[in-house]
């Protein structure tokens, strides 16, 4: 089986990566405009480059794509392969842009469309979803997550990739990361209130700071801060009520519970989340990755397992446009 893989930059790379180190049988053919990715692709995988899709599918049999370019591409990549009747994998896409008549042409073509949304395959937050769900009181989380916008890509400009564009621009992408998971794990929102601003001389068109008072429909509430602000990348996440207290610096696997008889947080091992022996705590973040990967594979051959869809982004994105006033 051969999947093509459009877009050679970092996530590009990782996914190849995770790809060649865990379904070894998979063949892989990289797909990007710059000659210079090409060259370093070919020569650190071992695989074939091509500079446009035409190329790739050339005398060759090609069961589905890779949609790892800049957010605002999407669109019409999904849909040039969905056409060719791939199967179909893609990166966030933060902007609804022809949602219906991808999922529609996917359905007409009887082939799969995957969202990757890599926070629900964490297992922190599977552990946190659990505890949530088993709970019959209310309850409310506190949630700070930040990094300086020059610190994203610190070999390049931040404004060369997408974050340096309004629509697609950091905090939404923060946001476009996170919210699917909260929403999936607090309940769908009743209302948002929010506070924003530009508070960097960042040279951007767009605020670099969000506070949100989130209310969801399951009556649990929280407050979310999104910047892109912090000098020192922040992840920081507290979750409470009557009868549990939860919290999560970001670290991988280092997720802490509050013991309420002795008053003292304990360290909660993720170990017994992992299936494959391959990946343990130390590399809980490569685990994350590969994990979507597989339910996508799956898919493919006809097991679904999927977390998130393209409907329930719908969804997310029209919080997010809430939360962005646009």
């Amino acid at each position: 089986m051969t999947y093509i893989v459009i877009g050679l930059g970092s996530m590009g790379k990782r996914r190849i990566r995770l790809l060649q180190e865990n379904l070894v049988s998979l063949n892989l053919v990289g797909v990007d405009r710059n000659p210079d990715r090409l060259k370093e692709i070919n020569k650190q995988f071992g695989i074939e480059t091509f500079e446009n899709i035409d190329q790739a599918l050339q005398n060759r049999e090609v069961k589905g794509a890779l949609i790892c370019t800049s957010p605002i591409t999407h669109a019409q990549i999904i849909l040039e392969c969905l056409k060719r009747r791939l199967h179909v994998f893609t990166e966030i896409n933060l902007i609804n842009e022809n949602y219906d008549e991808l999922i529609n042409t996917a359905k007409r073509n009887k082939v799969e469309l995957f969202l990757s949304s890599t926070m629900l395959y964490r297992k922190e937050v599977q552990y946190i979803q659990e505890r949530v769900m088993s709970s019959t009181k209310k309850i409310c989380y506190r949630y700070h997550l930040g990094q300086y916008l020059p610190d994203w890509h610190p070999w390049e400009n931040y404004k060369d990739f997408f974050v340096g564009d309004k629509r697609t621009n950091g905090c939404r992408e923060i946001l476009g990361i996170e919210l699917p998971w909260i929403i999936e794990t607090f309940g769908k929102v009743r209302s948002v209130q929010v506070m924003k601003d530009k508070v960097t001389d960042l040279d951007i068109d767009y605020d670099d700071t969000y506070m949100i008072n989130i209310k969801h429909e399951s009556g649990h509430q929280g407050v979310f801060i999104a910047d892109v602000v912090c000098r020192k990348a922040m992840r920081n996440l507290e979750v409470f009520s009557e009868d549990m207290q939860l919290r999560w610096d970001g670290a991988p696997g280092v997720l802490e519970e509050l013991d309420l008889l002795k008053k003292e947080f304990k360290s909660i091992s993720m170990s017994e989340y992992f299936n494959d022996e391959k990946f343990t705590q130390e590399n809980i973040v490569d685990a994350t990755y590969f994990e979507e990967l597989k339910v996508f594979h799956d898919k493919v051959n006809g097991k679904n397992n999927e977390l998130y869809t393209f409907e329930k982004d719908r969804y997310t994105l029209s919080v997010i446009d809430e939360i962005e006033g646009v």
